[in-house]
């Protein structure tokens, strides 16, 4: 093989592997960890029952809040950037049980220790999520 074909062809083996793991089909936003305590909520108040058994739950911004109504609402959140490759392979779901209580707040979304460890190795870093409503 020539070159020049050489060339040709290793751009387009790169181009589609990079396209294959870049691709997104959901929401683009950023996400860090909070810390306990989780409660009270302003989904559920004191009442523990409003936590999955996995402790994978959130906490959102005023643009995913929706004036409450994003109380209950479930999300499919992966990783697909961070510092120092902090992205672990793998998606997660969460419930919404929370505003976020900080203003301006931090992230649009802020997961429990419990959820954002099972997608970033690095505790309470700022990275930035693929969310999808489901």
């Amino acid at each position: 093989m020539s070159p020049t074909k050489m060339k040709s062809f290793t751009a387009l083996v790169l181009m589609l592997l990079c396209s294959n793991t870049l691709r997104v089909s959901g929401d683009i936003g950023t996400s860090t960890s909070y810390n306990p305590p989780y409660l009270p909520t302003r989904c559920g108040g004191y009442n523990q029952q409003q936590f999955p058994e996995n402790g994978f739950f959130a906490a959102v911004s005023d643009g995913l809040w929706d004036n409450g109504a994003a109380c209950g609402r479930r999300y499919r959140v992966r990783c697909i950037s961070g510092p120092r490759g902090s992205c672990k392979n793998g998606e997660i779901t969460v419930i919404v049980v929370d505003f976020c209580k900080n203003t301006p707040c931090h992230a649009m979304m802020l997961l429990s220790k419990a959820a954002f460890s099972a997608i970033s190795s690095i505790p309470d870093a700022n990275i930035n999520v693929e969310y999808t409503e489901i």
